[in-house]
């Protein structure tokens, strides 16, 4: 179809139609022209289509869909081609219920563990949330369905969001907050991008021409078009031409209307108008090209694929003497009303109605018998108050059995879209009670279900904790697998659980002042803050935890001297050294040695994860390109790397590396100094010319580089000395002496 040829013969009213929606899920159709209506609907990691009244906070009845689960789980499956799969059978979903893009992934950082949304989101890692995004997107579209990658950019909070003003430095924007979405949109093209709600540095995203234009079009390459959150449009007119072309939901014409008078006074051009009905018009028929008829999907298959995922994601915290796995023979206490309450996911726009949910408590009674397992409630999920007679129950129960499984963590009135917490702690109630229960039976194994991390005042309190997240509607039988062993757990912290929140990088900056909000610790997000700090976590991010036991060796870098223009191989090989099949998240890391700025002690940069017979050893290859050795230098406004040496870094976690090597990067860039008079001797002095004079200066002053005392004192002084300085100390040249250095150096 000739879509140019199409948009030529629309109305100026028609064309403006199309950049608004029809109403709540559905764009507008023009039928005398036979463009259709397609619907979109909320994700990520399940589809919630509402068959009524549709609202955009999950509160209304929704059609049943598979509930798998969240991003802050799936993260930490480090699985690319898992993360795929959910990808392909939420397109398959789709196309059963006549969706045409669902909306997700969201690929924001975590830039606080108090972000009401962070379940939503993978990680505070951008190379692991972009890799998975990227995952995510492939899968859903490979079925013909469109994603929509949200929200960009810098949505990290709930407070005020549609209002905040996110001020962020430019490199920290692009290392962290953008990188989080650039592999993503350049290896996956997601069909839309959606643009968050907040301002970013003054403007609003939707209508941040910087940001939806020169960076996601121009750099990035973006192809299809972007749609606004529901509600985030600020500027219609101004927003189009910044490139947001579809504003959701319908607002009864009133932007259209505001097109249409812009274009007429000529303060919107017509062709802006025309390109962002071609890119709409360029996925509508993306849509009807690949849409399958009578399509359906097998709801128990997809159940067992949400149950399959969710045994990858859970993360094994704490394993004291081997009290996991649990045996069938032995007598277990399952307590905790989240044992039968089961929390599974999180509150809001993508809250799934699911097509059945597992029980955790029953499934655990099924697995090892009724004459095996004995339950009690232990608190009152709704309240934060200890209920005695509950906790006494509690007691008596913990007292008669050789293990205790705990069900503890948040309800969702503590974490949901829509608001952020203000602290990291579990309910009193549930608190308390870990302590209480060890004062009875001392094998104490808790399980977890949190969006996102919490303190843990109890953790010396239980042998074994198990965090499960929120890992959807099949979360009840994933956890008995784990708990006896039917599956080993393989997953590892796609986040860093500091040991209290004031630890945090953003502590004192979040969530901001009125409608403003500063980024004040810059590119220092997660571990890369920590570790430079050297301060002690709970767990650190890439932990986690197996039934077996994993060795590496034999580590090589494919050479030992690069351009930055050249790609390396790194190989290292790993062990299954225990008894038991397992899988581990082999994780490699860069570090620059010494820089010129400042950057993290280490990050990630490639991950890969492999499952292992007992004994069965694998060799594991990554590429690192220029990106791997790179920081964004903003003079340059491009990525780049400094001559040195870099070290090559294999961890088990980002706390745990048990490998390293080093390799030397040459850089390609030539990075051209402007010489003034205000420039300081040491920023120059890898100039042969600039050490020839340093040189002649020092021995004018009878010091040099290898004296002592005074000698040094002159050398330290000279190094950051401005070069109008040095006719101080030499006045036979005067200014005609400056002058020439000046031209010499600017040569």
């Amino acid at each position: 179809m000739n879509i140019k040829e199409l948009i030529k013969q629309m109305t100026l009213e028609e064309k403006a139609s199309l950049c608004s929606g029809l109403n709540f899920w559905n764009t507008k159709s023009i039928e005398r022209l036979n463009i259709p209506s397609i619907m979109m609907t909320d994700g990520p990691h399940g589809l919630r289509k509402q068959a009524t009244e549709a609202d955009h906070l999950g509160i209304n009845e929704s059609v049943e869909s598979t509930c798998f689960p969240t991003a802050s789980a799936l993260a930490c499956s480090f699985d690319r081609d898992l993360i795929k799969e959910l990808g392909v059978a939420l397109g398959e979903e789709c196309q059963a219920e006549d969706v045409s893009i669902i909306l997700g992934p969201g690929a924001n950082i975590k830039r606080s563990p108090l972000c009401g949304r962070n379940f939503e989101y993978y990680s505070e890692d951008p190379y692991l949330s972009s890799e998975m995004a990227k995952s995510q997107i492939q899968g859903t579209q490979s079925q013909g369905v469109g994603t929509s990658l949200k929200h960009f950019a810098a949505n990290n909070q709930e407070h005020r969001r549609m209002t905040i003003d996110t001020i962020v430095d430019e490199r920290t924007l692009r290392e962290i907050y953008l990188a989080s979405f650039e592999s993503a949109i350049k290896e996956a093209q997601p069909w839309t991008v959606m643009c968050a709600y907040n301002k970013l540095n003054g403007e609003y995203c939707s209508e941040n021409y910087r940001l939806l234009t020169e960076i996601l079009r121009d750099e990035w390459g973006f192809e299809g078009f972007v749609v606004s959150d529901w509600g985030a449009v600020n500027d219609r007119d101004k927003g189009l031409h910044a490139g947001l072309e579809l504003q959701m939901p319908a607002d009864g014409g009133i932007g259209d209307a505001l097109i249409v008078e812009a274009v007429k006074n000529k303060t919107l051009s017509e062709e802006d108008l025309d390109k962002a009905v071609e890119r709409i018009l360029n996925i509508i028929f993306k849509v009807v090209e690949n849409k399958k008829e009578n399509a359906s999907y097998s709801k128990e298959e997809h159940h067992e694929l949400a149950r399959r995922i969710a045994r990858e994601c859970m993360v094994l915290l704490k394993n004291e003497e081997k009290i996991l796995p649990l045996k069938k023979e032995e007598k277990i206490a399952v307590i905790g009303e989240l044992a039968t309450k089961i929390r599974y996911q999180g509150g809001g726009s993508s809250h799934i109605n699911p097509t059945k949910l597992d029980n955790t408590y029953e499934e655990i009674l099924n697995f090892a018998g009724t004459e095996y397992v004995k339950y009690s409630r232990g608190y009152d999920l709704s309240i934060d108050d200890t209920v005695e007679e509950l906790v006494e129950e509690a007691k008596k129960v913990a007292s008669e059995v050789d293990k205790v499984v705990l069900f503890i963590g948040l309800p969702e009135r503590y974490e949901s879209e829509g608001f952020d917490r203000t602290h990291l702690n579990i309910p009193k109630n549930q608190e308390e009670l870990v302590k209480v229960l060890k004062s009875v039976n001392e094998n104490i194994v808790v399980v977890l279900s949190n969006g996102s991390p919490i303190e843990m005042p109890f953790v010396d309190d239980a042998k074994a904790i198990l965090e499960a997240y929120l890992t959807g509607q099949a979360s009840g039988k994933a956890i008995c697998d784990i708990l006896y062993g039917e599956a080993n757990p393989s997953g590892k912290l796609a986040e860093t659980f500091p040991l209290k929140l004031s630890h945090n990088p953003s502590f004192l900056n979040f969530p901001g002042e009125v409608d403003k909000v500063e980024y004040k610790e810059g590119i220092f997000v997660g571990y890369r803050y920590y570790d430079k700090k050297e301060i002690d976590v709970l767990f650190p991010f890439g932990h986690g935890l197996s039934y077996t036991n994993f060795e590496y060796s034999d580590l090589k870098v494919g050479k030992n001297v690069i351009d930055d223009t050249e790609k390396v191989s790194v190989s290292v090989k790993i062990k299954n050294t225990g008894d038991v099949f397992g899988k581990e998240i082999v994780q490699l890391y860069v570090r620059d040695i010494e820089s010129s700025v400042i950057r993290p002690e280490k990050e990630l940069k490639g991950f890969e994860k492999v499952g292992l017979e007992p004994g069965e050893e694998k060799e594991i290859t990554f590429e690192l390109n220029k990106r791997s050795f790179a920081y964004y230098n903003v003079e340059l406004g491009d990525w780049h790397v400094e001559s040195g040496e870099f070290e090559i870094l294999i961890g088990k976690s980002s706390k745990d590396i048990v490998l390293q090597e080093t390799i030397r990067v040459n850089s390609t860039d030539i990075l051209e100094t402007i010489v003034t008079k205000n420039t300081a001797v040491g920023d120059i002095a890898h100039l042969p010319e600039a050490q020839q004079i340093m040189n002649e200066i020092l021995k004018s002053l009878g010091a040099n580089k290898s004296d002592s005392g005074e000698g040094n004192m002159f050398v330290e002084m000279i190094e950051f000395m401005p070069l109008r300085s040095l006719t101080t100390f030499n006045h036979e040249g005067g200014q005609q002496m400056l002058d020439e250095i000046i031209a010499i150096l600017n040569k």
